[in-house]
């Protein structure tokens, strides 16, 4: 075996990590569709927190919560580099292009924010993808080291979350109006991140086994500034693993164009610093009982530390496993290809699947329960994405962006080429 990555895995490798990460992610958002959002973070908030179902979720927080979505991201980093690039071999303008296509999608988020599904991440990309482009000739090695001062900024960030919330409880367990208004402030966090009362559980089960109209009210009520208030919560996460993207493409690492030894190397590094802490950081939530404090501290802010190791583990597992021209690479890849319009696309699935406007399914499955819906999404994803671009350059909604972002309808018909 050649201790290099084969040609053809160079031009696929991007395309099937982006695949494996567009098919992760519905592990995690799974749950955000089918059951109240503070099951999201707390499995003792709904959906069982013992046997099959407490095992799903610590498998989902050990190998998956937040890795995916980080992988998106540096793939989202490396993306905007090759756009850039190939608008420079044309000589177009990368700004231009750039912006325009971070407006258009911005404007995709948006309408998939409110009138479709509110964990929306497109809108948060673009925002954030609007400032990585200052960074696009920065050096791998600035790359990376700016990435990591921006991952010191957000931890601090999160770290307001517990420290908050430990003050809150301190001054709940007086007396008087303070303790009152600490106490309300407590119920507001309990209801995304601890255990919502059965009123308030109640409450979004009603929401959203209801009709279209009160669905999308709600949306609006809850994200009136659209993405504005996730960027300025995450912002310098995410911002942080675009650039790692955009290192990683330089570098090599996300075209295959590493030896697998390197692979090898990044692998048994990321996971074996990022396992063990993650399975810390389970076993305390678990002995905790999975306390609010516990979750904000064990879950939102000291993931933050480990959580890039995970995503170069992953990054760099899913490579080494690839085949070249197998069957299921091929439609990993093709997958990967169609991120953007087989993401919208699960979001349509599973928002039929579970709101009231369609089968009304929402809050009735236990969170084992959740992953046959997974499985169907990811059994279409891989049977149709290969043959449409059998047919097509690019996928459906694919077409569209580029198309908007171009002022111009884009050739579509005739297979997928690996210069597109």
């Amino acid at each position: 075996m050649s201790d290099t990555a084969a040609p053809i895995a160079r031009l696929q490798s991007l395309d099937t990590v982006r695949g494996v990460a567009v098919m992760g992610i519905l592990l995690l958002n799974i749950v955000a569709f089918g059951m109240p959002i503070a099951a999201y973070f707390n499995p003792r908030a709904y959906g069982g927190a013992e046997g099959i179902d407490l095992a799903v979720y610590l498998t989902n927080f050990v190998l998956f919560d937040g890795k995916m979505r980080g992988l998106f991201s540096f793939l989202f980093g490396a993306s905007i580099l090759l756009v850039i690039e190939r608008a420079e071999a044309k000589g177009e303008s990368p700004a231009r292009v750039h912006y325009m296509r971070m407006i258009w999608l911005l404007l995709f988020g948006l309408a998939h924010l409110w009138l479709v599904w509110f964990g929306d991440i497109l809108g948060h990309y673009a925002l954030v993808g609007m400032i990585a482009f200052f960074c696009r000739r920065m050096r791998p090695s600035r790359l990376i080291v700016l990435g990591v001062l921006l991952l010191v900024v957000q931890l601090l960030v999160m770290a307001m979350l517990p420290v908050g919330i430990h003050f809150l409880q301190i001054a709940a367990a007086g007396e008087g109006k303070d303790a009152a208004e600490a106490a309300k402030n407590l119920a507001g966090f309990n209801r995304t991140f601890g255990i919502p009362t059965a009123a308030e559980i109640a409450k979004e089960l009603a929401i959203y086994r209801g009709n279209y109209a009160g669905i999308v009210a709600e949306r609006l009520r809850e994200n009136p500034l659209g993405p504005l208030a996730q960027t300025m919560f995450v912002g310098f996460e995410t911002l942080a693993y675009m650039l790692f993207g955009m290192a990683g493409l330089k570098s090599g690492l996300l075209r295959g164009e590493w030896t697998r030894a390197g692979y090898r190397k990044a692998l048994w590094l990321g996971f074996g610093i990022g396992i063990p802490a993650y399975a810390a950081l389970a076993a305390y939530q678990l002995n905790a009982d999975f306390s609010l404090f516990s979750v904000v501290l064990g879950s939102m802010t000291l993931t933050s530390i480990f959580r890039p190791f995970m995503i170069v583990g992953w990054a760099s597992l899913i490579i080494l496993l690839a085949r070249p021209g197998g069957a299921l690479t091929s439609r990993i890849a093709a997958t990967g290809r169609m991120a953007f319009t087989n993401y919208l696309t699960t979001s349509l699935i599973c928002t039929t699947f579970f709101y009231g406007y369609g089968l009304g399914w929402f809050g009735y499955l236990g969170r084992a329960q959740l992953y046959l819906v997974v499985f169907a999404v990811w059994t279409l994803m891989l049977l149709w994405s290969k043959p449409w671009l059998a047919h097509f350059r690019y996928g459906p909604l694919e077409w569209l962006w580029r198309s908007l972002s171009r002022l111009s309808f884009q050739p579509i018909r005739g297979a997928a080429a690996a210069s597109d």
